[in-house]
């Protein structure tokens, strides 16, 4: 499609500092032109939305021009990274994509860059180092962090730019990034977008009286700056000597910019939460009208008119041919959730020799494997270096491998997840180990929100292996003992693999690796040194996305995984001995996608239906098993499945009470049999 033709001035996306001295006038012009771009295609947007053309909402970026416009137009495009906001829409523009691309996004229509999947603004290029945002704006600093690193992993001198608000700099994300970005020594220039208000809450109700938010940066080390917008030439020169200095220490920067939201929060704002009067001061301080006063006495307010009237007759070309697009369909839609499978990867057909190995030391020799074969692996994750991890299953991987490889990280879960996303985004494949399921809560929102739905949202991969080492009898109470599996897996985008067995938990590691989406490891813990069995390699690691069929039977299906497969084979052969009876036993492996072929044709024969999971029976994993089976072969069941597991409580911690909670063998013989009666 032939989109119509910028005026010649925005022909340029880049700006060489120098240029302010050699050819100023040239790149005030520049500036001028691309700040005015912006802020038309804001306002007119503003009106489509009003005229019920564009729906949801709109967050416009009008007063923001001064500091965004120079900073997009300063970053070297094709090695930096940044992830956009809602005021953003100038920097969108000269990252790259026509504008009729942009407004195709507002539109929301069948050319719509994310498919008419995600809203408005929360667009971006990951292909081009732009990431996607998420609403949770904290959140997205660390992604930028993680992709910085990637690049800078790749040789490229890489500078991250991550902006986010006044009132988002209160959460969490932003701290944990800040710290994590000074530990790593990550060349990223955070920008704090503070406009005064977080929607309706003004600053003095949101920090103690006095509070200057720019010099929280000296509590992690790192350099910061507070920068006045309304004099956009000072804020280029400014913001070029951040960015040169950023890229050439290897360092993160800390700018508090003093902005402008002229019009509200969003578009449905009303801004009556405003002093009287507060709206013209905004307008006074305007950095748009001022700067277009300095280019008219350089250049003729003749040539800024004509250059005005240029810029309005293409915006209105671009809303034209973007409001022709037709409106999206559904189709592929549900295809699009998960990033198609690559060809299985080169592995090494070892180890040739079958190794006597316990679950541990299959995980161990696993991440072995992956690191020495693959350089676009790494491993993070909270004392899995000297130590070796709270399990010992990263034991001797740092000696090996080395920090870059093998990286110790903070106490962060969240920031450090969303690092890691960076790093998948940009073609590293990251495992990441939390010391305990139960601590993945902390980063719930990366692995839900984020990951999970990057693929759907932008069409990016984001191949991410999420290490959870779960499961309760060990003592260790409600937070060190959850089964997570139902509370994560009901969110579209991220699969799941559970291992029973050691050369399971081998191939499940390779598996997860070589996956192009986020991947949820679930390592039980009773497991790890419950016994060694041999590993060896096996050219058909893939098939662990299946369910194994452990046993044939004819009188029920049986269908568990995880810790209670040892249970379940305990169970079967105490009816073989004492009812000679046989069920099909099958671990079901892999919980996300489910592959449910073999079982349902199971259920068909023997028109009985058994489901244990050592989770909690309400909202339980086993309801979607139970649910999906039944509604499937309801006519071929002879009676009611059967559902074990655990009581519908907080794990409790004195061996005593945790036996009374969880499946044991004689609790679920007991079941069986009374339900076979």
């Amino acid at each position: 499609m032939a989109f119509p033709n910028p005026p010649a001035i925005l022909a340029a996306h880049n700006l060489r500092p120098a240029e302010l001295e050699t050819n100023s006038t040239g790149a005030l012009l520049r500036i001028y032109a691309w700040m005015q771009l912006a802020r038309q295609a804001d306002n007119r947007i503003l009106d489509l939305f009003r005229q019920g053309l564009i729906r949801g909402t709109v967050t416009g970026g009008q007063g923001n021009e001064g500091l965004i416009v120079p900073l997009a137009l300063l970053a070297d495009k094709s090695v930096d990274v940044v992830s956009f906001t809602h005021r953003d829409l100038g920097g969108h523009l000269i990252w790259g994509g026509h504008l009729v691309k942009h407004l195709n996004q507002y539109f929301a229509n069948a050319a719509s860059p994310t498919k008419a999947r995600e809203g408005n603004i929360h667009h971006g290029d990951p292909a081009n180092h732009s990431i996607p945002m998420i609403s949770h704006l904290g959140a997205m600093l660390s992604v930028v962090a993680g992709m910085t690193d990637s690049q800078r992993r790749l040789g490229r001198p890489a500078v991250g730019f991550a902006f986010f608000g006044d009132g988002c700099s209160s959460t969490g994300d932003v701290h944990e990034t800040l710290n994590l970005a000074s530990l790593l020594s990550l060349p990223v220039v955070f920008v704090i977008e503070n406009n005064c208000y977080a929607y309706s809450t003004p600053t003095c109700e949101q920090f103690a009286e006095g509070t200057e938010l720019w010099r929280r940066a000296a509590g992690y080390g790192i350099e910061a700056i507070r920068l006045e917008c309304g004099d956009t030439e000072h804020v280029t020169r400014t913001l070029g000597a951040v960015i040169e200095k950023a890229r050439r220490t290897s360092k993160p920067m800390l700018v508090e910019a003093q902005t402008l939201r002229l019009r509200g929060h969003a578009a449905y704002d009303t801004c009556d939460y405003l002093l009287p009067g507060e709206i013209d001061g905004f307008v006074a301080r305007d950095p748009l009208p001022r700067f277009r006063a300095r280019v008219a006495g350089a250049i003729g307010a003749t040539k800024v008119d004509a250059l005005d009237a240029e810029l309005a007759a293409f915006v209105e070309a671009c809303i034209k041919e973007a409001m022709a697009v037709p409106r999206p369909t559904a189709a592929g839609m549900e295809a699009g959730l998960y990033a198609a499978p690559d060809a299985p990867l080169p592995w090494k057909p070892e180890p040739s020799v079958p190794a006597q190995l316990n679950l541990a030391q299959a995980l161990n020799h696993a991440l072995r494997k992956v690191l020495a074969e693959r350089r676009e692996s790494l491993i993070l994750g909270q004392d899995i270096g000297t130590y070796g991890g709270a399990f010992k299953v990263t034991e001797g991987l740092l000696k090996d491998f080395g920090r870059q490889r093998v990286l110790n990280t903070p106490l962060a879960e969240s920031a450090c997840t969303g690092y890691a996303i960076g790093l998948a985004i940009n073609g590293h494949r990251p495992i990441e180990e939390f010391q305990f399921a139960d601590f993945a809560t902390e980063a719930t929102t990366q692995i839900t929100l984020n990951a999970a739905t990057m693929h759907f949202r932008s069409g990016a991969a984001c191949p991410l292996v999420l290490r959870f080492p779960c499961g309760g009898g060990l003592t260790f109470g409600s937070f060190h003992s959850q089964e997570l599996e139902s509370f994560f897996l009901s969110m579209p985008g991220l699969k799941g693999l559970y291992p029973s067995t050691p050369q399971d938990a081998f191939n499940a590691v390779l598996a997860a690796f070589e996956d192009n989406n986020p991947v949820i490891l679930f390592e039980h813990k009773a497991l790890y040194r419950r016994g060694r069995s041999p590993v060896v390699w096996d050219p058909n690691y893939r098939n662990v996305w299946q369910p194994r069929k452990l046993r044939d039977g004819d009188f029920a299906t049986f269908v568990t995984y995880g810790e209670m497969v040892h249970l379940a084979e305990e169970a079967c052969n105490y009816f073989a001995g004492e009812y000679e009876t046989g069920f099909d036993l099958f671990d079901l492996r892999a919980l996300a996608p489910l592959q449910l072929d073999d079982i349902r044709a199971s259920v068909r024969r023997t028109g009985r239906l058994i489901v244990l999971h050592e989770g909690r029976r309400t909202h339980g994993f086993g309801a979607e098993l139970v649910a999906r089976l039944a509604e499937e072969n309801f006519t071929a069941l002879k009676s009611a499945p059967l559902r074990i597991a655990s009581l519908d409580l907080p794990v409790p911690f004195a061996p005593e009470l945790e036996r009374e909670y969880r499946p044991t063998k004689d609790k679920i013989i007991d079941a069986i049999t009374a339900w076979m009666g």
